[in-house]
């Protein structure tokens, strides 16, 4: 049995942090605030890094050699996802987590 050594057990933690964190903000905190927290673009953004997180976490459980790809392409998403977020203000919680996914997720990319 392989273990997940301690930095990918936290990126998984992370990822699976900022998953739920963007999911829950984007269907509670933007569908009630409305306007710009729910223009297409933005709404997508949030959708696409939820997704992207929880598949992060998918090839890091699954011991996927893939999952260098996929990081690589979780931590842009998070950055621009975060930008956008901090952008609307009042998204603190999405910003930190995405910020804290996109950084573990660029050690395991390296």
């Amino acid at each position: 049995m392989h273990h997940t050594s301690k930095e990918m057990q936290t990126c998984i933690d992370n990822c699976l942090r900022c998953y739920q964190t963007c999911l829950g903000t984007a269907m509670t905190h933007c569908l009630e605030a409305g306007g710009e927290h729910t223009q297409p673009e933005h709404f997508r953004l949030m959708m696409t890094c939820a997704e992207i997180c929880r598949t992060s976490a998918h090839f890091m459980v699954l011991q996927s050699p893939h999952h260098k790809h996929v990081c690589r392409e979780c931590a842009e998403i998070c950055e621009q996802c975060a930008q956008d977020c901090e952008r609307l203000g009042d998204m603190d919680d999405c910003v930190q987590a995405c910020r804290a996914c996109a950084e573990s997720c660029k050690t395991m990319a390296a």
